[in-house]
């Protein structure tokens, strides 16, 4: 039990030496070229915003660490500190032998009070960090409403979804884990048909893309690529940042193109359309189900793991819980899990960067040149301040979209 311990002790320090680590080489290789940017930056921004995007870069990583440090700090005096298994038994009481309810609550409590400690750094990051350089438009009194919203969605769907899954021992035996599988990936599959409609108007508001010329470019654009979108609606994201994105959401016949009021803002019609043309490429190239397949694999192995691990005496009680108990396997298993998979990250984002290379190829092809999607990206890159010099560990790292310059250049190979 104790050699337990003292492993997740040891990834923890791992992990977090990991991030310090990498961190600490980008904002070197960032410090580096701060004087001089590199000739390909030169062309993308000019001196004043590549100066500010340093200070913003250099701000955000160190602000960055102090969290990372902070949320190992608070993981550690949980997981060690025996705070979790008393409130187990407590719940456990209430609820009395086999109740499902009381596990529930448990997991959902417990998740709930780990987010707390968190919320200082939230509020800095919002109100400080991202204000000092123009990026927050939010107010205190919309922060907090959408804390509140957000407490609320994760209750009356996490409550329903957690019973499910818990119960499914009793309902089904020792083959829970593959019914737990099922239940949740369908679900998932369930919310990409319901979050645009029911979840997302709860923190932003939809409204259709007025007719005109960029409506009906975008249109076109979807006929001639074969992508039939349902709806084009504007979503209100500069109430709460100057950042910019598009997506589309849903599939098949429900799927939804977004774009963000400052994304229209921000770029021409022409830029517009090689945007959504990368994100309908990314339809094309059948990435989509593709991630969904990754999930799916990444799923079912998840809960074999936690079937397995519930079922070891070792697991469970080096923690301080009772032997073969399913709530607090699941509750370890998201906490800790994260320790093992921070390693995996770059195997993901290697292959998101392939996806992306794709998408601006296929971009490339409908706007029948580089040059819409290069002036759109290098407008996106000015206007958020983007990294334009990370250092390659870290961006092979963490990055899940190549830089600018690597994708200009795959851009300009292409064409």
């Amino acid at each position: 039990m104790t050699l337990v311990l003292w492993i997740t002790a040891l990834l923890m320090v791992l992990r977090l030496a990991g991030e310090y680590w990498l961190g600490a080489l980008n904002r070197r290789e960032v410090r580096r070229h701060a004087g001089e940017p590199p000739a390909g930056v030169v062309a993308i921004m000019d001196g004043a915003t590549y100066r500010k995007a340093v200070a913003y870069t250099l701000e955000k990583s160190s602000f960055g660490q102090l969290v990372e440090f902070f949320d190992t700090l608070v993981l550690a005096m949980v997981v060690f500190g025996g705070l979790l298994p008393a409130l187990y038994e407590q719940f456990a009481h209430w609820g009395g032998p086999d109740a499902i309810w009381s596990d529930v609550l448990f997991i959902l409590t417990t998740g709930v009070l780990l987010s707390l400690p968190g919320l200082p750094f939230d509020w800095w990051a919002q109100f400080k960090l991202e204000a000092k350089f123009g990026f927050n438009k939010s107010t205190p009194g919309l922060w907090v409403t959408d804390k509140l919203k957000g407490l609320l969605v994760t209750l009356l769907i996490g409550y329903p979804l957690l019973w499910v899954l818990l119960s499914l021992v009793h309902w089904v035996g020792s083959a829970w884990w593959l019914w737990g599988f099922g239940v949740l990936f369908g679900f998932q599959l369930l919310m990409l048909v319901l979050y645009p409609k029911l979840i997302l108007p709860l923190f932003n508001k939809l409204t259709p893309l007025p007719e005109g010329e960029l409506r009906t470019r975008l249109l076109e654009l979807g006929d001639r690529t074969g992508f039939k979108a349902r709806a084009i609606q504007v979503m209100d994201g500069s109430k709460r940042s100057g950042h910019s994105n598009a997506f589309f959401t849903g599939f098949g016949r429900f799927r939804r193109i977004v774009l963000f009021d400052t994304l229209i803002a921000q770029l021409s019609h022409e830029e517009l359309e090689a945007v959504l043309a990368h994100e309908i490429g990314h339809y094309r190239r059948g990435h989509i189900p593709k991630m969904l397949a990754v999930s799916a694999v990444t799923q079912l192995g998840g809960f074999a793991l936690i079937a397995w691990l519930a079922g070891s005496p070792w697991f469970n009680t080096a923690f301080g819980f009772p032997p073969g108990e399913l709530a607090p396997a699941f509750l370890l298993f998201g906490l800790l899990s994260g320790l093992v998979f921070f390693w995996f990250t770059p195997v993901g984002n290697y292959f998101s960067r392939r996806h992306e290379y794709e998408a601006d190829a296929f971009a490339r092809e409908a706007m029948h040149g580089p040059g819409p999607l290069v002036g759109a990206l290098r407008k996106l890159a000015q206007k958020n301040l983007t990294n334009l010099t990370p250092h390659p560990w870290f961006s092979a790292f963490f990055y899940s979209h190549p830089t600018l310059v690597e994708r200009e250049r795959a851009l300009a190979a292409e064409g």
